[in-house]
């Protein structure tokens, strides 16, 4: 890698006055064994104070890049976790490579992976995909869980030393020498943050990495991380109807330019109204464990379809289009990352970025939601114990610091 341009990507972030005149346009998920299947969900709806304070926020206008700490991506990003686990039996290797690769044809800049995806398995994906156009596309992963021999979820474990060896044999199934965007998948209790950036910090003056990020992460943990290694990415859970990074998470990214890249963006696929409320999941998709996919829940919630529905008619749009055009008119540094096994599916998320909904737009989908009680939290209470204090809703790290133990 030519290290004059290693050595311009070294800082995870960027200051705020740079971040607000860069950036003038519009990236989770997470996988987890059946030990933590649900790991990676969140709860109800969020505070109506934080709603109003931007339902009458003018939409972002579209633009065709977005800034994510120094690189320019497009917009939408890809998430590649669905092809290998979560959603009933994984894709081979060679159609997945084929999807991503597709998907990079189209436009597509950011891919987000990570080793517990699979495990490993979406890894070798996004490796076998796009290796030959590496320098092209921006890759992201994350280290944080331990995974024992037989590929299950034993607990978190964000070590130095584990840190290390995670990079390590990321890197060989990326096939590549470094990797752009580097999160922490989820705050360890046990290790100080200071101590994970200042390895992940470490990392980047080795070229191993280009710069750093945390996900489901509250505000008092980014703000002790940032100050040892500037963050390029905040990566929580944010759609239309899990709104939780609405409490806090919001508002710091914009006041430390950190870009905030909403996981699920599309609700698991239930904001696109392609899944009835009387479906049945099968075995080995983790909707099917969540409180949010019960008939109950999806009849009461179906009603957030129906609200984006009626903006898509006048846009000629899908449903699911809307949902990310809704994320993206939220803020200019917002680039959320929807995953699909579907090539149909694919090109409507991209088409996504080209949709302007108006201000009238959002005040008519604010005033709707306003009106609706989201049933059942978006993980089971094993997942939530996970989510650090302020990325859960309900939850605030103002005066605190976050689930993390202090340094010291």
């Amino acid at each position: 890698m030519n290290s004059n341009h290693l050595n311009k990507q070294q800082t995870g972030g960027y200051k705020r006055r740079d971040f607000l005149r860069n950036t003038s346009i519009a990236l989770g998920g997470l996988a987890i064994s059946p030990l933590l299947l649900n790991a990676l969900s969140g709860c109800g709806n969020p505070d109506q104070k934080n709603q109003e304070k931007q339902a009458d926020q003018a939409p972002q206008p579209a633009k065709l890049t977005r800034k994510l700490g120094q690189f320019d991506v497009y917009p939408v990003g890809l998430g590649c976790m669905n092809a290998a686990w979560g959603y009933g039996k994984p894709m081979s290797v060679q159609d997945a490579a084929n999807l991503f690769r597709g998907a990079a044809d189209q436009g597509i800049t950011l891919f987000d992976t990570a080793e517990v995806y699979g495990p490993f398995l979406s890894e070798v994906m996004v490796g076998e995909a796009l290796s030959t156009i590496r320098k092209d596309i921006i890759i992201a992963s994350k280290f944080g869980f331990d995974i024992g021999s037989d590929g299950k979820i034993k607990g978190l474990n964000s070590r130095p030393e584990h840190i290390r060896k995670v990079v390590e044999s990321s890197l060989k199934r990326l096939k590549t020498d470094y990797i752009d965007l580097l999160y922490q998948h989820r705050v360890d209790p046990r290790i100080p943050i200071e101590d994970v950036a200042g390895t992940v910090k470490d990392l980047i003056s080795e070229g191993k990495v280009r710069s750093f990020g945390l996900s489901e992460a509250g505000a008092a943990t980014i703000r002790r991380a940032h100050a040892v290694q500037p963050l390029a990415a905040l990566q929580n859970e944010y759609s239309v109807w899990s709104r939780d990074p609405e409490g806090e998470v919001v508002d710091v990214c914009e006041e430390l330019g950190i870009t905030l890249v909403p996981w699920s963006p599309l609700g698991k696929g239930f904001l696109t109204g392609t899944i009835s409320p009387s479906a049945k999941f099968k075995e080995g998709d983790r909707r099917s464990t969540m409180p949010r996919f019960t008939k109950e829940a999806m009849e009461n919630n179906w009603a957030v379809v129906e609200l984006l529905k009626k903006i898509a008619d006048k846009h000629s749009a899908k449903i699911g289009q809307v949902a990310l055009a809704w994320l993206l008119a939220r803020k200019p540094f917002i680039i959320p990352i929807p995953g699909t096994t579907n090539p149909e599916h694919l090109t409507e998320n991209i088409e996504s970025a080209k949709i302007e909904l108006t201000t009238a737009d959002m005040k008519d989908i604010a005033d709707a939601y306003s009106k609706i009680k989201i049933l059942g939290e978006r993980g089971a209470p094993d997942v939530m114990s996970l989510l650090d204090i302020g990325a859960k809703g309900g939850t605030s790290s103002k005066g605190g610091h976050g689930l993390s133990v202090p340094k010291g």
